[in-house]
């Protein structure tokens, strides 16, 4: 009722104001006003890596966000690139995304206001039991795709511009592996989220490279192994993007910063490292808020 009585009062004030000569500021005001409400009433939109969600963090953190805020938050859950891709358009107020050097790109473009490390875990390459490439217990993920190339056993990518695609890229790339523009009939793109990925890998008996929390949340079923991991090179970092208001005036950086500050909250961190820890005797994710941000 408040929200509709600001309106209503503004009509009348710029209804005499047009009067006076004064109607293009106030019609700027109206307009600055009506989407300021709106950003308030509608649903704070995340746009998110599909690993986050799939080994459940933001279902175990979001509740007690909402619950404080009064404010509902829409996840959506697609590949880091296509997270990026949904804030280069306006179409979400805040990201959780890890491809590091596609997030400086576009911090760089001008697309984020502010970054922000949240947390960290690692990936692994995991395989069937037989491990026809032989790369269990190698300590190189390089030489361990190598190993795959050589024996060219089925390999299961995401293949939807994910974090996890991109570390994979690299990798291959690092270990001098051409994919023959993705046409070897043992590289197989999935097009998936993590989850349904290590499924497909899982029921075609493949190799595939995931984050170890959504290994670990989705493991009772699979017959996967953790086979590499440890590598530096296997690091994965997650940030906190927030999307530049001045572009896009009805995208909602208060309930962004909002989230942000309750994500990278001492409480929150600590709820992150306890996640999962006394299931998988260790954290499956580890957090990383600093005092500071990296724009």
């Amino acid at each position: 009722m408040g929200n509709r009585n600001q309106l209503d009062g503004l009509r009348v004030l710029c209804g005499e104001s047009i009067r006076a000569g004064h109607h293009v500021a106030l019609l700027f005001g109206l307009l600055f006003l009506s989407s300021g409400l709106a950003a308030q009433q509608r649903d704070l939109i995340l746009a998110t890596t599909t690993s986050v969600r799939d080994a459940g963090l933001l279902e175990y953190l979001l509740p007690r966000f909402e619950r404080h805020s009064r404010r509902r938050v829409k996840v959506i859950a697609v590949g880091s690139g296509q997270a990026m891709e949904l804030g280069r358009r306006g179409e979400a107020d805040i990201l959780i995304v890890h491809d590091p050097g596609a997030e400086v790109e576009f911090m760089a473009q001008g697309h984020g206001s502010e970054r922000f490390p949240i947390a960290h875990n690692e990936f692994a390459i995991v395989g069937p039991r037989g491990d026809r490439a032989g790369i269990g217990g190698m300590t190189s993920a390089v030489a361990a795709f190598q190993a795959i190339a050589r024996s060219r056993p089925k390999f299961v990518s995401r293949g939807d511009r994910s974090g996890t695609q991109a570390k994979e890229l690299l990798l291959w790339g690092l270990a001098g592996v051409g994919l023959a523009a993705k046409t070897d009939p043992w590289y197989i793109e999935s097009g998936q989220g993590m989850g349904a990925t290590l499924q497909i890998a899982n029921e075609l008996e493949a190799y595939t490279l995931t984050d170890i929390a959504t290994l670990l949340t989705h493991a009772s079923p699979l017959e996967l192994g953790i086979l590499v991991k440890g590598d530096t090179l296997l690091r994965n970092p997650y940030h906190i993007i927030l999307i530049d208001a001045r572009r896009f005036s009805w995208v909602d950086a208060a309930g962004a910063a909002q989230l942000k500050d309750y994500l990278l909250s001492p409480e929150t961190q600590a709820a992150i490292a306890a996640y999962k820890r006394e299931q998988f005797g260790r954290s499956i994710f580890v957090p990383d808020a600093v005092t500071c941000c990296e724009k």
